[in-house]
């Protein structure tokens, strides 16, 4: 194998044959292929893209660079759920205590912030303590326990998905739907999943922001899901304005646990509820998306998926007192109030800018060696359509230096946009997708 006439022949857009891709990627993953001749083919896909038949096999060789999480044996349905990445996205941290709560083992493989937008594992490592670097035994040993755990890849699972990841975050190949498609699916398919939920996010703040495109990714991984008996189901929810209204690693942790104790957002709630009755019904634990939602609602209301979130942070080794008490959460040491400096509608609140503001404050990376401070970050009250007075709290600022407030605010001053008239968002929940088509659940915008 010659990894520059494989680079040159991805550049000037000719295909790659499948035991071509299987052979580099074991060999990247292995260390036989170093990460300056990886990114440069990257850059090429970014630019050329994959067939079908490319991205199967690129999926397949991350499949074989790893073990699978083996929960055959379990009598439970084994229900994940994935999110293409969003801003103030912490539906994750919501769904694994609450699904797992009912009844349906949850094997919830999850990766770190990618481009702009927040990661599960760096949401859930702002617990003190909390591992997500399980092995496969421990896993098992967990899920078969508590019917829940949340873990990253490791040198066992995928570990070739889990370079390419970093590495596609830190050379901007992010933006590429095989590479997306066969990212998510590689760790889905080692979970031993009999069936998946996917939440694609559309809009400004999304990786995908046209229709044509995020339709595309969630066929694609239907597709994939369906070569190894996988059954998929994918949501379209926006991303044009952040979910929730916290934006950073603790700050999401505290809005989550505000949910299972039921209060939180509305539009936090809204897709939650929508996103864990696709894996209820997947499950076959309830009959319909409204028994479904009847299910959800009492768990919470009851304090049982709160109590699965403590079991779920003791078993990993977190301080489970978080769960009753957030404030045993990392702080940060400033804080600012954000306030309108006139008077009118909030016509927007960009996420993605929200989600590099996190990133300059700290809370995420820019480059793979960062380390995450996961205190700083924003709460932000803002919504569009919002009609606001001059001098009205829009935000809070949470940052780890007085000068790092500065950068904050000049953030927010370029997120949110005051108006003289509304501009109406995408609905929260636009589409769903499975192998028999497209349903429009509300008209898009």
């Amino acid at each position: 194998m010659i990894v520059p006439r494989l680079i040159e022949r991805k550049r000037d857009g000719e295909r790659l044959e499948p035991r071509e891709i299987r052979d580099l990627v074991l060999a990247y993953s292995e260390g036989g292929v170093p990460d300056y001749q990886m990114a440069a083919l990257l850059m090429a896909v970014y630019f050329r893209g994959l067939d079908r038949d490319e991205m199967n096999a690129l999926m397949d060789a991350m499949l074989e660079s790893g073990h699978r999480l083996d929960l055959t044996r379990l009598p439970l349905p084994r229900i994940d759920k994935h999110s293409t990445g969003g801003v103030g996205d912490k539906t994750s941290l919501i769904l694994a205590p609450l699904i797992a709560s009912l009844g349906v083992a949850v094997p919830m493989m999850s990766g770190r912030g990618l481009g702009h937008t927040g990661g599960t594992l760096d949401k859930l490592e702002s617990i003190p303590g909390f591992r997500t670097a399980l092995s496969l035994a421990d896993a098992q040993k967990q899920i078969a326990k508590i019917g829940c755990a949340m873990l990253a890849q490791t040198d066992e699972i995928v570990p070739a998905d889990r370079k390419l990841y970093a590495l596609r975050d830190a050379t901007a190949t992010v933006e590429v739907i095989p590479l997306i498609a066969a990212s998510i699916m590689s760790k889905k398919i080692a979970e031993s999943l009999t069936g998946l939920v996917l939440d694609i996010k559309r809009g400004s703040g999304s990786f995908l922001p046209k229709l044509d495109d995020e339709l595309e990714l969630a066929n694609a991984m239907i597709d994939l899901g369906a070569r190894h008996g996988c059954p998929v189901v994918a949501l379209l929810t926006a991303m044009d304005r952040p979910l929730g209204r916290a934006c950073g690693n603790a700050l999401e942790v505290a809005e989550a646990i505000e949910v299972l104790k039921g209060g939180g957002p509305p539009d936090l709630i809204e897709v939650t509820l929508a996103l864990g009755a696709e894996m209820l019904v997947l499950a076959a634990a309830a009959s319909s998306s409204e028994a479904a939602q009847v299910l959800m609602r009492d768990a919470i209301a009851s304090g049982r998926a709160l109590l699965k979130l403590e079991e779920i942070v003791s078993a990993q080794g977190g301080d489970a007192g978080v769960v009753r008490d957030p404030t045993r959460l990392p702080h940060a040491l400033h804080q600012s109030s954000f306030d309108a400096k006139r008077e009118g509608v909030v016509q927007s609140v960009d996420p993605r800018a929200i989600g590099y503001g996190v990133i300059a404050l700290g809370g995420g990376r820019r480059n793979m060696e960062a380390r995450v401070d996961p205190s700083v970050g924003f709460v932000i009250t803002a919504k569009p359509g919002l009609r606001v007075t001059k001098g009205q709290n829009l935000a809070t600022i949470y940052a780890r230096s007085i000068v790092d407030l500065d950068v904050g605010r000049s953030t927010l001053e370029s997120a949110i946009v005051i108006g003289d008239s509304a501009r109406p968002p995408l609905p929260l929940v636009s589409h769903r997708v499975t192998a028999r088509g497209v349903e429009t659940i509300t008209a898009a915008s």
